[in-house]
């Protein structure tokens, strides 16, 4: 299984190391330079090796701030799958993990932002300790510099009588560090799965505090409290020769001379701000445009169908786009799938009422038992995409598993249509020739709004011959008393009780192994793509079934796994 597993993933694998190993390098070489580099020995006399480790981890937070933007840059994304001729098959997958990039590399901040933070508190001290009466010989003729005039100062800590805490919070390095900190503390913590659940709305306004994160970081260096010998003291104060005899400096050795280092940060997260920038003008471009709401469907289990027209909108089956409703909040931006599918004249999505905001907008909209407004009445909704997701690679195979539970099913009702449609156009050619659809679901009521599609599309798949082509299974999870009577008094019926399909309801959770074992045996030597869109739990069931039931030979069948993230 293992070798299945690094066989499928080997990509992702050799990019996640290729990111460690960049991070390492950086690390090790500026851990290095800080110890061996001349200009920095007397710096090291006070701080010893903390200052190496504060700069090496500075690095790698810089690097790492240079990346955390780019997996959540849509447009990018959009444009690399759409128009790159090069993302294609295993890369074009690895596009479809970035927020999984995203969350590796925040990690990699936050690991390096603890080691930089408390390498400089040992700095703190050791600048403090080295003004104490108790300090001697070089370290406190060092600490002693920039007393007198014509002199700079080495030590930032000037007098042993001061409070470090409020001295640090008089430097830019200090006020910036510590709002750098709160930030990155606010973002991590409200970036939790049980956050993100309970109040998406909390997880979206605080993770916006990355502005400040950013501007504190572009100028966290201009303080420079890091200092070390200048080039010119270097040439004309031989180190050495004076540093075992500091009290002969003014006579024998000239005194050494001290700067700043360069801030540097700006340089690593200038081009990444501008390109999220220019996201952000993108977006608000695409607010300004109009759209116009057709349609308003409201169906069982609180979901709502809109659908919209957009002047020279484009999608394909799989892709979502981000809406605003400026009436409800004037800055939350929330994903949904389209529903669509691109032959259609319009967009539609469905929304389920699962938070505060879909909430609201089902009340704005009519649901909930409210009479469905008139569209002139329907508060304005801004539109911004649409965007790529896994789900647009369904083509990309012969064989596709799709694989949706509850609301996850939206995704799911584009890729059906365009099928539908292409059934429809005879000359259309294909390169996918078998679909695998599952579909659980805990409520018979939410059935209805999609029964009614997968009754066409079985109808057009019979009328074209292709019958073979579309294989789904419905599996039902949740029922009463009343409704198992209701389902055995029709059993024998044509048309399944529940969705009025020919192909009956399942009750109870699907065999994977059977499911899997059937479809490797119905396609041997065949790449299988599955997709999924539903619960975390069910993701990792079906992430293993991949890895069990992918063969170790090249030659074999192979189980490529996509989760629809957004």
């Amino acid at each position: 299984m293992m070798g299945c597993w690094i066989l499928n993933e080997s990509l992702s694998i050799i990019l996640v190391l290729s990111w460690l190993g960049v991070n390492l390098y950086l690390f090790i070489n500026t851990f290095y330079w800080y110890e061996e580099e001349e200009s920095f020995l007397y710096t090291r006399v006070i701080l010893g090796s903390t200052l190496a480790w504060a700069r090496a981890s500075a690095v790698c937070l810089n690097f790492n701030c240079m990346l955390i933007l780019l997996p959540v840059s849509r447009n990018l994304i959009s444009f690399m799958r759409g128009t790159s001729a090069c993302f294609r098959g295993p890369w074009r997958r690895q596009l479809d993990k970035n927020l999984k990039f995203h969350k590796l590399v925040a990690y990699g901040i936050v690991i390096n932002a603890t080691i930089h933070v408390g390498a400089h508190l040992f700095n703190l001290e050791h600048y403090y300790w080295s003004q104490s009466p108790e300090a001697e010989g070089l370290v406190a003729a060092l600490s002693k510099l920039g007393d007198t005039p014509n002199e700079t100062y080495l030590n930032p800590i000037r007098t042993f009588h001061t409070n470090t805490i409020t001295e640090l919070l008089t430097t830019i390095a200090g006020i910036t560090g510590l709002l750098i900190s709160l930030a990155l503390i606010l973002i991590m913590t409200s970036s939790t799965e049980f956050i993100r659940q309970v109040s998406y709305e909390l997880f979206w306004y605080t993770h916006h505090v990355f502005i400040i994160f950013f501007i504190g970081l572009a100028i966290h260096g201009a303080g420079r409290i890091v200092r070390g010998q200048t080039p010119e003291s270097l040439l004309l104060h031989n180190i050495t020769l004076c540093r075992d005899h500091p009290e002969e400096w003014q006579v024998r050795c000239p005194v050494p001379q001290f700067s700043g280092k360069e801030p540097s940060a700006w340089k690593w997260v200038l081009g990444p701000m501008v390109l999220y920038a220019c996201e952000r003008i993108i977006r608000f471009w695409r607010f300004q445009q109009e759209v116009i709401i057709t349609k308003v469907v409201s169906h069982p289990s609180g979901v709502l169908e809109l659908c919209m027209k957009k002047r020279d909108f484009k999608m394909a089956p799989g892709q979502y786009v981000l809406i605003q409703c400026p009436s409800i909040s004037t800055l939350e931006w929330h994903p949904f799938t389209l529903t669509s599918a691109p032959q259609e004249d319009f967009f539609s999505v469905h929304i389920r009422a699962a938070g505060d905001w879909t909430e609201a907008l089902c009340k704005a909209f009519g649901v909930e038992g409210q009479p469905l407004k008139e569209p002139w009445s329907l508060p304005r909704l801004a539109v911004d995409g649409p965007f790529g997701a896994a789900l647009t690679d369904v083509f990309h195979y012969r064989v596709s598993m799709c694989i949706a539970a509850g609301i996850g099913v939206t995704p799911f009702a584009a890729l059906l249509k365009s099928i539908w449609y292409q059934c429809c156009e005879a000359q259309t050619q294909c390169k996918l020739n078998k679909v695998y659809f599952y579909w659980i679901c805990r409520d018979p009521g939410a059935f209805e709004w999609f029964a009614d599609l997968l009754l066409a599309l079985e109808t057009k798949m019979s009328e074209q011959g292709k019958a073979h082509f579309l294989s789904y299974h419905i599996f039902l999870t949740g029922w009463d008393e009343n409704q198992a009577f209701h389902i055995a008094l029709h059993w024998d019926e044509n048309a399944d009780v529940i969705t009025g399909l020919r192909q009956k309801t399942y009750y109870g959770r699907p065999n994977w192994n059977h499911e899997f074992q059937q479809v490797a045996f119905s396609h041997p030597s065949s790449n299988i793509g599955v997709f999924f869109c539903g619960p975390k739990a069910l993701s990792k069931i079906l992430q293993k079934m991949c890895r069990v039931y992918s063969s170790a030979d090249p030659r074999g069948v192979h189980f490529y796994y996509n989760r629809e993230s957004f």
